[in-house]
């Protein structure tokens, strides 16, 4: 486990001293106060500093990283996994992927990337008080598969004002079909809805009648 001791004017001061160089937040730590501040003679000679010790029991960042590479060597590939903390949100990026490994990691229409963000999303809340989100990516695979979906939401949207017709699209998790409703949804000729149980729910792009 990581730990630190800092000293500053205050105890308040030296724990978040130590938290700011730990990255973590105080509810992922253990704090001991080693020495209480005092002051000297006349109020400054032999003045006594806060010193305390900050140690980590709870890391997401670590805990992510371990159970992801474990996977990584579960499934014989070789891969390099970055983490960007943005406060409650973890960005988990696997890097180094050749060709053959990253079809096998993010799977039919990143099927497998999915189940594995789950995975790591219980990881990294079991026995936490607060959630932290994980978003998990290969290689930049959700981007691109984003702009794909705009683009074909788009086109889709196109042909159902041409003919007048609903659009009926393949199947899509959670996370696509919310792409497709996100990019259609101030568009004021069409209107979406999804359709069908799990995993087989699809996106509906149908024409906005007008009524005079």
């Amino acid at each position: 486990m990581k730990s630190v001791v800092k000293t500053s004017k205050t105890v308040e001061e030296a724990i978040q001293q130590a938290l700011d160089e730990l990255g973590v937040n105080r509810k992922d730590t253990s704090i001991e106060i080693l020495e209480e501040p005092s002051k000297g003679l006349f109020g400054f000679i032999g003045t006594k500093e806060a010193k305390v010790r900050v140690t980590v029991v709870h890391d997401p960042v670590e805990t992510v990283k371990n159970f992801m590479n474990s996977i990584l060597n579960k499934m014989n590939i070789n891969g390099n996994v970055n983490i960007l903390k943005e406060e409650s949100m973890l960005n988990v990026d696997i890097q180094g992927l050749n060709d053959s490994d990253m079809g096998i990691i993010i799977g039919k229409r990143g099927s497998t990337l999915d189940s594995i963000q789950y995975l790591l999303s219980l990881a990294a809340n079991k026995d936490s008080e607060d959630y932290t989100r994980i978003f998990l990516d290969a290689q930049n695979y959700r981007k691109r598969r984003e702009e794909t979906l705009i683009m074909l939401a788009k086109r889709m949207a196109s042909k159902v004002k041409s003919s007048r017709r609903r659009l009926k699209l393949d199947p899509m998790n959670p996370y696509e079909r919310r792409i497709i409703h996100s990019t259609l949804q101030k568009d004021p000729d069409v209107q979406t809805h999804s359709e069908g149980e799990e995993p087989y729910r699809k996106v509906i792009i149908e024409y906005k009648r007008k009524f005079r």
